[in-house]
């Protein structure tokens, strides 16, 4: 007795034999696709992303070179404009990086459209590759603006272009992954205002941002080295007035280090899909 086998049953099981979230090693289109989205979601709203952001920095140059008198105080042989400009530079950075990325994956969740960015077929790292460099993006943006409107108004002057562009894209970055871990592990818009207040505002406003370390004594002056932020914002004024309150290589480690646990922290979370999955 001979067996049959039915010519349109093997047409439809065979291309299960493939796997359904697999195109090429990496699928860059797809990577391209989410970032272009992500970016152009904060492009639709440039008032409110990118300009808010740079006219709410000014008003902190304006307020603190007015209220120490223009021209007229100096951080060692520097201007304090000069020497304050950077770290406001790098404080808006800071924030708006963080800010994209929480509220993009937040917003998804809480309005039920995380499914349009965990059904197409990008990998866990793919994923973490793309949103983490929209943060990046607007962190970019609202820097070019506000150093654009600084460079009119002080004295601000390149000294080391690798210095600059290493901790400004790093910083972008480590605020990026960190705000898709608030985004992820944020349940509602309490959590993540709270993250926002208490852990990203505190730590850029105590790190140097004002003042220089060198003027604190004791416990206060050991704590600002603990703190990350110091050093993406001493680095980067580094790469403007060419000193720093500590070794420049030290923060490349910090920094280096921090970005790739924190980018394996993101991956780890959305292949579990924490808090991401029904």
């Amino acid at each position: 007795m001979t067996s049959t086998t039915d010519p349109q049953t093997e047409t439809r099981t065979a291309p299960s034999m493939v796997p359904e979230n697999q195109i090429g090693l990496v699928n860059w289109l797809g990577v391209y696709t989410l970032l272009s989205k992500e970016v152009r979601r904060f492009l639709k709203v440039p008032l409110q992303t990118v300009f808010a952001p740079m006219m709410t920095t000014m008003l902190f140059l304006a307020i603190f070179t007015l209220a120490f008198g223009n021209g007229e105080r100096y951080m060692g042989d520097l201007p304090y404009a000069t020497f304050l400009g950077p770290g406001l530079i790098m404080m808006a950075v800071i924030q708006n990086s963080f800010a994209n990325t929480s509220s993009s994956i937040l917003i998804s969740k809480v309005q039920g459209n995380i499914v349009d960015i965990l059904m197409p077929p990008l990998s866990a790292a793919e994923l973490t590759f793309a949103i983490s460099l929209s943060g990046l993006a607007r962190g970019m943006a609202v820097a070019v603006a506000v150093g654009f409107c600084m460079w009119l108004l002080i004295d601000l002057t390149v000294y080391s272009w690798a210095a600059v562009l290493y901790f400004v894209v790093g910083a972008g970055l480590m605020l990026s992954l960190l705000g898709m871990i608030g985004g992820i592990v944020s349940e509602k818009f309490d959590h993540m205002a709270a993250m926002t207040n208490f852990v990203i505002m505190p730590l850029s406003f105590l790190s140097g941002t004002f003042y220089s370390i060198d003027r604190l004594t004791g416990v206060w002056y050991q704590i600002s080295h603990i703190n990350p932020f110091f050093y993406m914002i001493d680095g980067f004024r580094y790469g403007f007035i060419g000193s720093s309150d500590s070794s420049v290589w030290i923060g490349v480690i910090v920094i280096a280090i921090l970005d790739i646990a924190l980018y394996v922290t993101v991956w780890a979370l959305i292949k579990r899909g924490y808090k991401l999955k029904a």
